[in-house]
């Protein structure tokens, strides 16, 4: 324990480093904990195979490397029982803009989007972006869970693709076969094609939880799904852009294709590079990273709900906590911690203005500072 707790409670200045998180509240005393990056130093296979790729010391044009793709295959199979194929794999600079292409490969003009609500902010702006309307299905909490509720679901006709998160951000939740099989039936009812976010999948902090891919269930689920999943969350290679869709269906596949072609650009080699060395030999320092955000996760636990006017629910996955700040006497929740110093991503964003969400994915000692920041800060509202 004591090695893991070590490798991630080092400090590495971020300031300085072209980084969108740290950047923001430049020369100001205010702790980052918004965007979903974490502060951690990447496995260290990563920047060996990196730094052997730069020493070589040409950066053309490159592809897929087969390897990578049957390292996709077998890490899908071993850990989630879902077994794919090679060409089912569509390699994309970034997972947003998968988003973007499902939204732009289901649709056609006037025809709606449906999502979950409160979500990922990316999930209403894909829509937006394409000019599509959007359906919302809110998200309650059932049983001390947060998941959707398809009962209170209001969804047009012309309806023809849902974006859903699994694990869901924000919020946390893992899946479980019995949710999955609801989101299935309600695919089924619609007829709608189901893109969903997985990027998270990687992040199971529930140890008695486990991620099931919803391509997985069978194979209606399988031909109406497209599978958005990348290594940048688990192993903190985001600015890199490296990221997958997994679609089994040939003609939804040559469509996303078709709404790809000449506007997304292709993966740059590094960061093929890098995907690869982290599927292949980075599973050790994920078993220490999970092992660290458990602890800052109980931490977190009692911390906030012993905080008057805060309430955090039991956080399923992901290093991002959603905390209820409605009761709060505060008009702005985001704003009220910003000045205190600690700037979390505000709820209105996901679409629900008395939550914040706070990113986690950082040393124990920036997580007690925030936590004293917090406590300052409400205690002075006496």
């Amino acid at each position: 324990m004591s090695d893991t707790l070590n490798l991630f409670d080092q400090h590495i200045d971020r300031t300085l480093s072209n980084s969108i998180k740290w950047q923001k509240y430049q020369g100001r005393d205010v702790l980052p904990m918004w965007v979903a990056d974490s502060d951690f130093r990447v496995p260290d296979a990563i920047t060996q195979a990196l730094h052997q790729h730069v020493d070589h010391g040409i950066f053309g044009y490159g592809s897929a490397p087969e390897a990578l793709s049957e390292l996709l295959v077998e890490r899908m199979a071993t850990l989630y029982g879902w077994h794919i194929k090679p060409e089912w794999i569509v390699y994309l600079p970034g997972l947003v803009c998968g988003l973007n292409l499902a939204v732009r490969a289901t649709t056609q003009d006037h025809e709606a989007v449906v999502s979950p609500t409160p979500i990922y902010p990316k999930f209403f702006a894909a829509a937006k972006h394409a000019d599509r309307p959007l359906a919302q299905v809110p998200v309650t909490l059932q049983q001390g869970r947060w998941l959707s509720d398809f009962n209170a679901a209001d969804v047009p006709a012309n309806a023809k693709v849902m974006l859903f998160c699994n694990p869901l951000n924000p919020g946390g939740t893992v899946h479980t076969r019995e949710d999955l099989d609801e989101v299935h039936q309600f695919a089924k009812q619609h007829d709608l094609i189901v893109c969903s976010d997985e990027i998270h999948c990687d992040l199971i902090l529930d140890e008695q939880a486990r991620h099931i891919p919803f391509a997985s269930l069978d194979e209606d689920a399988a031909q109406r799904s497209i599978t958005l999943i990348a290594p940048s969350k688990t192993f903190n290679i985001a600015g890199l852009g490296a990221s997958m869709a997994i679609i089994p269906n040939f003609e939804l596949r040559r469509r996303f294709h078709r709404a790809k072609a000449g506007i997304v650009p292709e993966v740059n080699v590094l960061a093929y590079t890098a995907a690869e060395a982290a599927y292949r030999d980075g599973q050790p320092w994920l078993d220490q990273q999970l092992s660290y955000l458990r602890q800052h996760r109980d931490t977190l636990h009692t911390a906030i709900n012993q905080m008057p006017g805060l309430v955090l629910h039991p956080i399923e996955a992901t290093y991002l906590a959603w905390i209820d700040a409605t009761a709060l006497p505060v008009s702005n929740p985001h704003k009220f911690f910003e000045e205190a110093g600690v700037a979390f991503s505000p709820g209105r964003d996901f679409g629900n203005p008395g939550f914040v969400r706070m990113n986690f994915g950082c040393t124990r000692a920036t997580l007690a500072l925030a936590l004293s920041r917090m406590q300052r800060a409400i205690d002075s509202i006496g």
